[in-house]
């Protein structure tokens, strides 16, 4: 039988989670671990093996703790058209740098960073970023510009939601400006719109 952990598992991922999400895979050092997570240097192997089977752990809580967030939003049914879904989500990115959250996305980090020379984070990454082609992709459906639209142009525009999100999202991590950002939003929405004539 299994021994209980002897520390806040919970309290421990989520110091890691902020360890990540601050400094990216690479970045993340041992010592910045161990600090953030609270635990020495044995506890955090015995537990989590190494530190690539500790990030796929972290991906799956980001995704329970954001990327469910955001693929609940886009599915909202309070907000009836779909096209509005999508337009709050990219809002959120502007809302993020208005506070001074440059972070940007970790899982958006990881798909630029660790997951090209590692199979494993690379299958994580996108089984997560498949579920928010997804929402967009339900968005659209709901949208009353859309809807009406073949199944093929639905994921194409899904695919392109999804490649201008990452992009974002690692461009605020960038410190890009946020007028940046807006424009680059803008023009997403004049293609959006004009994809259904």
């Amino acid at each position: 039988m299994a021994r209980p952990r002897e520390f806040d598992e919970d309290k421990a991922l989520d110091g890691a989670m902020n360890v990540f999400w601050a400094h990216g895979y690479e970045g993340a050092s041992l010592p910045d671990l161990l600090k953030g997570m609270g635990l020495t240097r044995g506890s955090l192997y015995k537990a989590y093996k190494d530190k690539k089977s500790l990030f796929i752990n972290i991906l799956h809580r980001y995704d329970e703790a954001e990327v469910e967030k955001a693929t609940q939003l886009l599915g909202d049914g309070t907000l009836k058209d779909g096209l509005d879904r999508i337009n709050k989500l990219f809002a959120s990115v502007l809302s993020a740098i208005e506070q001074d959250d440059y972070r940007g996305c970790l899982l958006c980090s990881a798909a630029a960073g660790p997951a090209h020379n590692d199979k494993q984070i690379s299958e994580t990454v996108h089984s997560l970023l498949n579920k928010m082609k997804s929402g967009f992709e339900t968005a659209l459906k709901d949208s009353s510009q859309h809807a009406e639209l073949p199944q093929e142009r639905l994921s194409q525009l899904s695919d392109l939601l999804l490649t201008h999100y990452v992009g974002l999202r690692i461009l605020s991590r960038s410190q890009a400006s946020k007028e940046t950002l807006k424009r680059s939003i803008a023009s997403l929405m004049i293609l959006l719109n004009k994809a259904h004539q």
